[in-house]
């Protein structure tokens, strides 16, 4: 079976409403002959405006966080039926910034894809390595324990993206080659088939997640194992992020 390519934007805090509805105004006559999904993932206070920004254009709506609770006690969260409202069709679920800097883990990593699966949306799960982690040889020690924790009690793999983000290549201009990137999205698929089973793991879709630009895309797209790319700088201009979802052409 074929895996569609999918290629989703990370503004992260980027853009205001109005910037975020020029961008998308920008990239969607630049994108309406994808090969491949196209979704932007946006600021919660923007999904309102880009919802309606994005309506006749082949992109799809994506939000940046989901709480795993139904509702309740949790100041300055985000449900999964506020996004539906809103006709928000997919989540990142455990960005390194969100592990980084908000205290996220491999358990709330669960439970939020879990959460996002009951409604739904179908969850961008991040998982990556730390330069240390790497240049220690811990890389899929690290990996291993990240898919076994974060995609546990899941009944259909195949229903979430998981993102490879080697979280020393976000941001700083460094990337993995794109063998480096495809060896490893290799062992993600293995350790995703002997979890669930490898016919599963075959479907499911694996993006690469540091730094993918308009220079490199093609490059890594042609990689056996590598089915997208979840961008972050890049998919801030919409000539380099529709180049990126152009990417074969």
């Amino acid at each position: 079976m074929a895996r569609k390519p999918i290629i989703a934007g990370n503004w992260k805090m980027n853009n205001t409403a109005s910037q975020g509805v020029a961008l998308v105004n920008a990239i969607a006559p630049l994108v309406t002959d994808a090969n491949c999904d196209v979704v932007v993932c946006v600021p919660a206070i923007n999904i309102p405006a880009i919802s309606e920004a994005i309506k006749g254009t082949n992109i799809k709506l994506g939000a940046e966080n989901v709480h795993f609770a139904e509702k309740g006690a949790y100041t300055g969260e985000i449900s999964a039926a506020m996004l539906l409202e809103y006709g928000v069709e997919y989540v990142i679920i455990g960005h390194s910034e969100r592990r980084q800097y908000f205290g996220e883990t491999d358990e709330t990593v669960n439970k939020r894809t879990l959460t996002a699966l009951a409604n739904g949306i179908t969850p961008i799960v991040c998982i990556g390595e730390s330069l240390e982690e790497r240049e220690t040889g811990k890389t899929e020690e690290v990996l291993a324990t990240q898919i076994k924790e974060g995609l546990k009690d899941i009944e259909d793999i195949t229903k979430i993206v998981i993102a490879y983000e080697p979280v020393w290549a976000i941001g700083t201009g460094k990337t993995a080659t794109a063998e480096q990137a495809n060896e490893t999205i290799a062992f993600i698929r293995k350790t995703v088939g002997e979890m669930f089973c490898p016919k599963c793991a075959e479907a499911l879709r694996i993006q690469y997640g540091g730094s993918m630009n308009a220079g490199n895309c093609k490059e890594l797209m042609a990689m056996p194992e590598i089915d997208g790319g979840l961008i972050g700088g890049a998919s801030l201009k919409a000539p380099d992020f529709a180049a990126i979802v152009n990417f074969d052409k």
